[in-house]
């Protein structure tokens, strides 16, 4: 039986502990790039709206946007992916070193492209979005420095967190490497999957599946609150997790964790304009609460909250600590 969670949290207590929290981010790496501009006629070529172009802007994604979450939210964060030797990884590697976050763990395939998902939007909605991409597995090459990176990094850092796009960078032998190094001590390895992947991530801490990736994964449907608790449950044995979370968009999120507790973590979200990025913003702020102490249940109300902050805002975008203490703080004052 679902149980409604309470949001009382010391946000301030847990935001300084995130200052002294760090995290390792291992997943594919892409350019968001906006193309902002306004409609006023449809093209007389398609019935398709002619958009004028007033901007563009080339924002880090995928993994690269997980860690400039949890850099955002105070935390301290090492990237490892790959990415293209182009003009756009060249861009993530400014942007990186713009808000000063470490990029020695990009790993450059000349043969390549990096990934780049271009969304046009008018008028504050999406026109259209079209991928530029590579899915094959990374090479060999490159799965051995991402080992080899991870190893090396491993001691350094208080959790990691798996951004899985489906891109070609998970592979067995490193979710090996990370659930062996896991099992000596203990720290928190959260994934954000992809349905693709499902075989990899047996024995991790917490994933975070969105509905359609929970409903894929248990091989049945959402309905109602009894086919939710079969899908939870068949999750936690699927992957042999410690917690599962289901986010639900605008229903929310619901908690299930091994011991027997479900709870329910319904939206804060006052409005939502975007949702782009915001699976990004739920692993962040949940891991790094994860990682600095919180709960199960903790982790996931901050993680209601950040997502609640990110979905009113156009783009790919990020949530400060001054934001998420607000947030919080009025809802339990209200």
């Amino acid at each position: 039986m679902l149980r409604q969670i309470s949001s009382r949290i010391n946000i301030h207590t847990l935001i300084e502990k995130f200052k002294k929290t760090s995290l390792l981010v291992v997943g594919d790496i892409m350019i968001d790039e906006f193309i902002w501009g306004t409609v006023s006629r449809i093209s007389p070529e398609a019935p398709v709206p002619v958009v004028a172009v007033t901007r563009e802007d080339l924002l880090l994604g995928g993994a690269a946007n997980v860690v400039h979450n949890v850099h955002s939210l105070g935390g301290q964060v090492l990237l490892v992916g790959v990415i293209g030797n182009d003009r756009m990884g060249e861009r993530i590697k400014e942007l990186l070193a713009y808000e000063k976050i470490d990029g020695d763990g990009l790993i450059t395939e000349s043969l390549r492209p990096t990934t780049v998902k271009t969304r046009v939007i008018a008028h504050n909605q999406q026109v259209v979005r079209y991928d530029r991409e590579y899915k094959e597995p990374i090479s060999l090459q490159s799965q051995e420095k991402i080992c080899r990176y991870v190893d090396s990094h491993w001691n350094a850092v208080d959790g990691i967190i798996i951004s899985d796009y489906g891109k070609g960078l998970l592979h067995p032998t490193l979710m090996n490497l990370i659930m062996e190094k896991q099992k000596k001590d203990g720290k928190v390895v959260a994934v954000d999957p992809k349905m693709n992947n499902f075989t990899l991530y047996r024995g991790v801490t917490i994933i975070t599946p969105n509905r359609l990736e929970a409903e894929a994964a248990a091989g049945m449907q959402i309905t109602d609150e009894k086919s939710l608790m079969k899908v939870g449950n068949a999750l936690l044995d699927r992957f042999a997790s410690e917690a599962v979370l289901i986010t639900r968009g605008e229903e929310g999120m619901v908690l299930f964790e091994r011991s027997g507790t479900v709870v329910n973590v319904p939206t804060v979200a006052k409005e939502i304009y975007d949702v782009t990025g915001a699976g990004d913003t739920v692993i962040s702020a949940l891991t790094l609460s994860l990682a600095s102490g919180s709960s199960y249940s903790e982790a996931a109300v901050v993680a209601n909250y950040a997502a609640g902050i990110v979905v009113g805002k156009i783009g790919t975008a990020t949530v400060t600590p001054e934001e998420l203490q607000k947030a919080i703080v009025e809802h339990a004052d209200a």
